[in-house]
């Protein structure tokens, strides 16, 4: 229940300490973890990404590689966010890293004994994908479980900064170390992955809610998706976001950019996929220090509008300096609209059901950004790389316009905070 400006009933203020998350040991562990893995991530990801359009110097292959990341999101929607609900979120958690462990290894000597042709990196990418299905939601569920209430405001933006600050130095280190030898970049993956393993596994197991009786039918597997659809202000969030990233990623067709449209090699590569970090750890350290507290809708609105204003100066741009000015405005811009729905989703969700409403959330967000990929591919390969970054960008503006006006609650949320 909310009250007349869309704040939830019984709310409690948001902690002003910044650090506040970090006295919590097992945070400070979590987090780590979650850093390790998403910097490791980063590395594989630019490594594959240009390794692969090396090979094969199609724009569509960098589409499949996004969708071989999604496609197990989505078929595997109904299973990862219940076995969220039902069993240690930590041990998935740890379970999935050692998977991408085992992949990063794969990639590794695939790389090391030559790699001709592109489908056994695809395969791999699907067991990727088929880890951080079980991951999103047993991981962003898990911080609620491992921090106390005052605390989790800011843990979230914590959070959400462990991926950013990853994706700074990720795509860079990856660059470099792919410049050097294929091998280094993989390899650091795979140390990473394995550090990343050990810290979750040295995390107490917290206690987590569930439903007593609950049984598994399908009733229960899909509770998520009822609470989304009934629940029009997180409706709105997640689906701003993933129509918004969908229509105006670019991430995908870097490799193009880099190589053919602004000519900076694979070292510039790592510096196109740090730019959006770099805006969005610097908006991340701002809003951990000024926390959104007032017209965070509409604040979050505007803020979808710039990326997709952002992206099209990206996709029309051929000078180096002003594709990674705009690419750092968009991941700054993209940072405020992460920061606001995640806040919303967890706090607003129950936490007997937050596993499989954050695995239709993984679902959203791995629609906007792997098969955000894959249609950026598509479209590359029909019209070329510049109208396909341009036009999306264009259509993510429409996209924010249309979503204000069809969704005016999410538009009059004025506070972040828990509802009672």
């Amino acid at each position: 229940m909310t009250d007349d400006t869309g704040t939830p009933a019984g709310a409690e203020p948001i902690e002003d300490d910044r650090f506040a998350a970090f006295r919590n040991s097992r945070f400070l562990r979590y987090w780590l973890a979650r850093f390790f893995a998403a910097f490791a991530t980063q590395v594989v990801i630019v490594s594959v990404g240009w390794q692969v359009y090396d090979l094969t110097r199609d724009p569509l292959d960098l589409g499949l590689i996004g969708l071989c990341q999604f496609l197990p999101s989505l078929l595997l929607v109904l299973v990862t966010g219940a076995a969220a609900d039902r069993y240690s979120r930590r041990l998935i958690m740890g379970l999935a890293i050692l998977v991408e462990t085992v992949g990063a290894l794969a990639l590794f000597l695939l790389t090391w004994h030559g790699l001709t042709t592109p489908l056994p990196v695809f395969a791999i990418l699907v067991g990727f994908g088929i880890a951080r299905a079980f991951f999103g939601p047993a991981s962003q569920s898990l911080v609620v479980n491992i921090v106390e209430k005052r605390e989790l405001a800011n843990a979230i933006a914590w959070n959400s900064s462990s991926w950013q600050v990853a994706s700074i130095v990720g795509p860079v280190a990856g660059g470099l170390l792919y410049g050097l030898s294929p091998l280094a970049a993989y390899g650091t993956g795979l140390a990473l992955f394995s550090a990343a393993a050990i810290l979750v596994f040295s995390i107490r197991a917290p206690v987590q809610a569930r439903v007593e009786g609950e049984t598994r039918d399908l009733r229960t597997i899909l509770a998520g998706f009822r609470f989304i659809w009934h629940e029009k202000i997180v409706l709105g969030a997640i689906s701003l976001d993933l129509f918004a990233v969908l229509l105006g990623g670019a991430v995908a067709l870097m490799p193009v950019y880099a190589r053919d449209v602004l000519h900076v090699g694979p070292w510039g590569l790592g510096l196109l996929r740090a730019a959006p970090g770099i805006g969005a750890i610097a908006m991340a350290a701002w809003l951990a220090a000024h926390p959104v507290r007032d017209n965070a809708g509409r604040i979050m609105f505007v803020f979808v509008a710039v990326f997709g204003a952002a992206t099209t100066v990206f996709g029309l741009s051929t000078a180096p300096w002003l594709s990674i000015a705009a690419l750092v405005v968009m991941g700054a811009a993209d940072m405020i609209s992460v920061y606001v729905r995640e806040i919303l989703l967890q706090l607003w969700t129950p936490d007997a059901v937050r596993g499989r409403v954050n695995a239709v959330n993984m679902v959203f967000v791995g629609a906007s950004n792997e098969l955000g990929e894959f249609r950026a591919g598509v479209m590359a390969s029909l019209l070329g790389a510049v109208p396909a970054v341009a036009l999306g960008g264009v259509a993510t503006v429409g996209v924010a316009a249309l979503w204000a006006a069809l969704f005016p609650g999410l538009r009059r949320i004025r506070h972040l905070s828990a509802r009672h």
